[in-house]
């Protein structure tokens, strides 16, 4: 048994399940079953690895992996205040939450993978956004003037993934690359194609003109100015990020229709917010309509909230009772992922979600975890304005990419000269 599952073999299997789990991000409109089986193959990798070899790799590491588990657990428990009517929304709920217990599940059994898997692993990612970006890009041009009219309308150009949940993956394609290409970890014939494709990205960014995804890009960039001017007294390099970033939105504003017409459209939106007729048709305005329901929710169930199933039912009672002028098709889940959670687990229950998730960023605080932290960073500011984690990709992408950055942090017994990425 151990010659067939031998470590290299298993390590190979699960290597492909999860290459097969980011190409699975990206086609998930079309293969949408193929998420879930690529994470059952993990999972059960990582099974067949602790049975045959008697053992589990990380089990000493069990806080790191069993604190991601324990946000499963608090969907779990919502089941004690879900209403009988909403027994399907929690069972619905339940099976879609489950990577935050299989994911963690098959990187705790698994042993950490070679070096130059992960590198292979972020490479799928930098590869699959370029040809998704290139792919939208090439629909855009076809339909441009239909599309720039769009984003008058608090709308944007067809992506795979869903532009939002794709502004973001855009926004760690280009930190994956940028940092694999600061550590040497590229060899020197494709430098001028990954620098091709780092522009390329953040050009298309801007021309997406995603909220969000820009918001996370200009974090990480501030960042890294921090860090060349702290850590690493690069004053030079630091300035150059600096204009970069400065110029960067002057250029798009005159070169792309799309950004102009979103900044117009974002500040017509904040004029409509206190307008809830007029309001209901723009992107930031509803998300304040939202919110407000939700902190009505809130207040009335403090410390427990009302449970996940019974959200909606909760939130449509508060709309109707604040913003009588929309009608039922307006009403809106809160775009905050902490609200989101605040309304239907409770100030506890936010406590318990946000300790949780973000405790491995502690446990690796005193590591070299550059990956971890622009995850890190990219979900915090995410749940600002997104509830990324109610939807199939956005927790594919927040859990298996957390658990993709610390294996970079796990110790591993391998003599590899080129950087492990963490």
């Amino acid at each position: 048994m151990l010659a067939v599952f031998s470590l290299a073999r298993l390590h190979r299997f699960a290597f492909f399940f999860c290459a097969c789990i980011i190409i699975s991000i990206f086609l998930v409109n079309w293969l949408r079953v193929a998420l879930g089986i690529a994470m059952g193959g993990l999972a059960v990798t990582g099974v067949v690895y602790a049975l045959v070899h008697k053992r589990i790799a990380n089990q000493s590491l069990w806080p790191v992996f069993g604190s991601i588990a324990m946000v499963f657990v608090l969907h779990l428990l919502a089941g004690v205040q879900t209403h009988a009517a909403n027994m399907d929304e929690y069972r619905f709920d339940l099976g879609m939450q489950l990577p935050f217990l299989i994911l963690p599940l098959s990187f705790w059994l698994l042993p950490p993978f070679p070096s130059r898997y992960l590198r292979w692993l972020w490479w799928i990612l930098i590869i699959m956004t370029v040809l998704a970006a290139c792919g939208a890009t090439i629909n855009y041009l076809l339909h441009a003037q239909e599309i720039n009219e769009s984003y008058m309308h608090s709308k944007v150009m067809p992506t795979e993934p869903d532009h939002i949940r794709f502004s973001i993956i855009i926004t760690m394609a280009i930190a994956a690359a940028v940092l694999l290409l600061a550590h040497k970890a590229v060899s020197s014939a494709w430098h001028i194609w990954v620098k091709a494709a780092i522009v390329g990205l953040a050009l298309f960014l801007h021309l997406l003109a995603v909220r969000s995804g820009e918001m996370t890009f200009y974090a990480l960039g501030g960042l890294a100015i921090l860090w060349l001017v702290l850590a690493k007294r690069m004053w030079k390099k630091a300035a150059l990020v600096a204009t970069t970033l400065i110029l960067l939105p002057i250029v798009s504003y005159l070169a792309f229709p799309t950004f102009r017409n979103r900044v117009y459209n974002t500040q017509e939106d904040v004029s409509k917010v206190q307008e809830s007729s007029e309001g209901k048709n723009f992107s930031i305005s509803s998300r304040v309509y939202s919110y407000q329901a939700a902190l009505e929710v809130w207040r009335d169930n403090k410390l427990l909230g009302v449970g996940k199933p019974n959200l909606e039912g909760e939130m449509a009672k508060r709309y109707a009772r604040l913003h009588p002028q929309l009608t039922s098709e307006f009403y809106i889940m809160p775009h905050n992922q902490y609200l989101y959670n605040l309304a239907a687990y409770g100030a506890i229950g936010l406590l318990v979600f946000c300790l949780c998730l973000f405790y491995p960023a502690w446990w690796a605080r005193k590591k070299n975890a550059p990956l971890l932290l622009a995850q890190y960073v990219s979900i915090a500011l995410s749940f600002l304005v997104e509830y990324t984690l109610e939807t199939q990709i956005g927790l594919a992408f927040v859990v298996f990419f957390l658990m993709l950055a610390l294996q970079g942090s796990l110790p591993c017994e391998e003599d590899d000269s080129v950087w492990r990425p963490a």
